[in-house]
């Protein structure tokens, strides 16, 4: 246990960040989910246009913030943080992941502590895992179940914007099949985990040569 907490620290200093950060308890251009189309909703009802109420913080989302903030006296800057929230919405913002920050640093140290475990066609233990089969394991030592297969995770949670990707994040790539044919797990600083055919379970870059063109999104389920 001590190494193993040895190697996390070394882990942080190799990379030269913190891969446990959390959300910054705000909305803003990129995000999108059911909370983004309640404030678009609440927007268009103050008779500012954001648009169809579609759950995607676009420029017209922007747009009508930053008109909705400069009415109400706010700092004009389109992003909706706590006390836009409040005087938009009548409430003070939801519990942010700052909340979850505890089970998002044990799937990090998860799916660390099992770097180097061989690639097994259908695995779905230690003993050896496939891509889908890596990331249902890892996150269901936290108390998250994921559907079996990649395709089926790549349905689940809600989207994340690649400039707005965290640690804990499901990443997903198109390689053996077309859509999402492989899983991963954002570890921040640009790296992700897999369990890879070559390597079994290893450490790479979104933006390498191979994975960077084979990214099709990400999915936050924490």
């Amino acid at each position: 246990m001590q190494k193993f907490f040895g190697f996390i620290v070394a882990f942080c200093l190799f990379f030269g960040a913190t891969p446990f950060a959390h959300a910054s308890g705000t909305y803003e251009l990129g995000d999108q989910g059911p909370d983004v189309a309640a404030i678009q909703s609440q927007l268009n009802d103050l008779g500012f246009n954001a648009g169809s109420a579609d759950g995607d913080f676009g420029e017209l989302t922007v747009n009508a913030v930053k008109a909705f903030q400069r009415a109400r006296g706010l700092e004009v800057d389109g992003v909706v943080g706590a006390q836009t929230y409040r005087a938009l919405m009548g409430r003070d913002m939801p519990v942010s992941r700052d909340s979850s920050t505890a089970s998002i640093r044990r799937v990090i140290q998860t799916s660390l502590r099992y770097t180097g475990v061989p690639y097994v066609f259908g695995g779905i233990s230690p003993s050896g895992f496939d891509c889908s089969g890596f990331t249902r394991y890892v996150f269901a030592q936290s108390g998250v179940y994921l559907p079996r297969t990649a395709d089926e995770q790549f349905e689940v949670g809600r989207p994340v914007s690649y400039n707005r990707l965290e640690p804990g994040d499901l990443v997903f790539f198109s390689t053996y099949a077309s859509g999402a044919s492989h899983s991963g797990i954002y570890l921040g600083d640009g790296k992700f985990i897999s369990a890879t055919s070559s390597r079994g379970v290893a450490i790479d870059r979104m933006n390498s040569s191979y994975w960077g063109p084979r990214y099709v999104g990400a999915r936050r389920v924490m």
